[in-house]
């Protein structure tokens, strides 16, 4: 039976992963800050401490494991992206050298934020990676010391960049929508016609045994790409709230510019502020042509099955 190392095993993405493979029949050894319940877990609490693979043989490794939906405000702050992002990679990779057998393949979940694109529609695999943020950058470091270990030992390496990952449990700025949401408190921005990529979680972990078994990087998004206002009335229809107000976007610039005043003077994150409001006005889209081409991905629509997600 094939074995299935998957780091990152409890979280929002890694947990279906695992449920996925073992659906498939396969052997899925997890790696966790917790017991994995229903499998084998291996219990990993610091980024800097090794792995010991000695007696696992993993054919396939995915490597979910990594810190985000966090807003750095020190230096130690940044310090920790690249310490979880790019050291506990470096740490997997040399657990890995010293198990019985190098696997075939190694997949890591990546995101479009290596590409540091604030704007832009339908960006391909080869937009150059240009992130400065703590976030981007860790991910692209994460992701070159995986080419070079691959190509040195001869292990096939499959990078999927994602965008906002949509499901039940999300966490981060989802998980604050949807929460706001169903508190009706949330409020749209101006027109909200600007468009960003989007997936369904449970298609996304579907897709990466595919991903494994070509390597190579590869977008996976619905293809769709909906509107901030099509996402927020698919939602407010999926928790049987009414579609929410759009505040004037002069209104929403000022609570923007109230919501930095209060972050520079509290430390807290405020629900609106300049990099929120950003967000909200912009169109970010991303190609997942490569992905449909060669690994055949048919993914679901997002606005068009999100009521059976969070109904």
């Amino acid at each position: 039976m094939t074995t299935c190392l998957v780091t990152g095993a409890s979280g929002f993405l890694g947990g279906r992963l695992a449920a996925t493979l073992s659906a498939d029949g396969l052997d899925v050894l997890a790696v966790s800050r917790c017991p994995l319940k229903g499998f084998r877990t291996i219990l990993s609490k610091s980024a800097s401490v090794d792995l010991d693979l000695s007696s696992a043989e993993c054919s396939e490794v995915y490597h979910l494991a990594g810190l985000a939906h966090f807003i750095p405000r020190t230096s130690s702050d940044n310090d920790r992206f690249f310490e979880v992002n790019v050291e506990a990679t470096r740490g997997l990779l040399r657990a890995l050298d010293r198990a019985n057998a190098l696997p075939q393949s190694v997949t890591f979940v990546s995101s479009v934020s290596v590409y540091g694109a604030d704007s832009g529609e339908l960006l391909d695999e080869e937009t150059p990676r240009r992130a400065t943020d703590p976030y981007g950058a860790s991910k692209r470091a994460a992701e070159d010391l995986l080419w070079e270990w691959g190509d040195r030992r001869g292990v096939r390496i499959g990078i999927a960049r994602l965008p906002l990952v949509v499901g039940k449990g999300a966490p981060g700025n989802l998980g604050t929508m949807m929460r706001a949401m169903k508190s009706r408190r949330y409020f749209g921005v101006g027109s909200g016609t600007a468009r960003r990529s989007m997936v369904l979680v449970n298609d996304v972990a579907r897709a990466l045994r595919g991903l494994a078994a070509t390597g190579g990087v590869f977008h996976f998004t619905d293809g769709c790409h909906p509107s901030f206002r099509e996402f927020e009335a698919a939602m407010a229809r999926a928790l049987r709230r009414r579609a929410p107000l759009h505040l004037p976007l002069w209104v929403a610039s000022l609570g923007a510019r109230i919501g930095d005043g209060l972050e520079r003077v509290t430390g807290l994150r405020p629900p609106l502020n300049s990099r929120a409001l950003a967000r909200m006005t912009t169109t970010l889209t991303f190609s997942d042509r490569r992905a449909r081409n060669r690994l055949g991905w048919n993914p679901f629509s997002v606005v068009d099955n999100i009521s059976e997600i969070f109904g």
